[in-house]
């Protein structure tokens, strides 16, 4: 299966909500007040958040009138365009070095997923042929050390770490060095996730930054926040908090093969002015995947739906 239809089979849930809500609300042959309030209702439903459905069915209403569009069917290209214009509002690429080791700190509360994503990333660049590196920065839980060693001997990548309750920043500083020295492309840093002391949190994140810049002064490359896809609206509150705390430059979306909920991802880049970079849409070891705005758009509306692209909005 390529990675596209791996990616649609990964929306089916959140397609299945959101294309029969949508096409329901669109079936009319003309467009009217009802029309648009059984769209807002199905773009709530899929997760897209309040703020967002209401830019969007304003764009959408504002362009209907530039394009004295009559009938509904014709508004679902222009929804589409406009979700992906907000998708490519901001970079999805990943960052990486010009020269030197690739430093990637992946941060996030506990459960969403954040040290299977890190052992996922490690064969993603392993298959690209990368030399890679992990660090177990997240020395509060013994089961996140364990957990980064098993994905490290599934994926043939060394893991630097110490014993559990050692500083954070000083196994990043032994994972830089190892960096270094073995002439890495990729280091990817695993760190804690625990928020019940924000501000102890926020004091190691700060000194592991101070090590990082100081041994390689462009980095980190990348800080990314992984975000359980099942949890929705919820997403997007993590998502502040962390943004306030982390030098967030990206978003990994996990688990959205298992929820309906995947239109928050229109939610985290309007509302946040975060990309989603990275996506997770299985539980295998290569089901995570870097963002395409385009290939997200083509998996969530139906193929049916995509046809109408083609009409003209003055043909009736």
């Amino acid at each position: 299966m390529g990675l596209f239809e791996r990616l649609k089979e990964g929306l089916a849930k959140t397609r299945q909500r959101f294309a029969d809500r949508v096409g329901s609300a669109l079936f009319r042959r003309k467009i009217d007040d009802e029309v648009y309030e059984e769209l807002e209702d199905a773009l709530l439903a899929a997760d897209i958040g309040v703020a967002t459905t209401q830019f969007l069915l304003e764009r959408i209403q504002k362009e209907a009138r530039k394009q004295k569009l009559t009938t509904a069917d014709q508004l679902m290209p222009v929804l589409r365009q406009l979700i992906v214009d907000i998708l490519h509002a901001h970079s999805c690429e990943p960052s990486y070095a010009q020269s030197g080791p690739t430093v990637v700190l992946v941060v996030g509360v506990n459960g969403v997923g954040k040290t299977t994503t890190i052992g996922k990333m490690a064969n993603y660049y392993r298959a690209q042929g990368k030399k890679v590196l992990l660090a177990a920065g997240d020395t509060f839980r013994a089961a996140a050390i364990e957990q980064l060693v098993i994905w490290g001997q599934r994926t043939g990548v060394e893991v630097i770490r110490q014993n559990l309750g050692s500083d954070a920043a000083a196994v990043i500083y032994d994972a830089l060095s190892a960096a270094r020295s073995r002439k890495a492309d990729i280091l990817l840093c695993d760190t804690a996730g625990r928020l019940q002391n924000k501000a102890h949190l926020m004091a190691e994140l700060e000194k592991i930054y101070r090590v990082i810049a100081r041994e390689i002064p462009d980095a980190p490359h990348e800080v990314l926040l992984v975000l359980d896809a099942t949890t929705g609206q919820n997403a997007i509150v993590q998502a502040k908090l962390f943004k306030e705390i982390a030098k967030v430059s990206g978003i990994v979306l996990t688990k959205l093969d298992g929820t309906a909920k995947g239109g928050v991802i229109i939610a985290i880049n309007q509302e946040l002015q975060l990309p989603v970079k990275w996506i997770g849409i299985g539980e295998h070891k290569d089901d995570l995947q870097p963002f395409s705005p385009d290939d997200f758009a083509r998996a969530l509306f139906p193929d049916d739906a995509l046809q109408t692209e083609s009409r003209d909005p003055d043909d009736k």
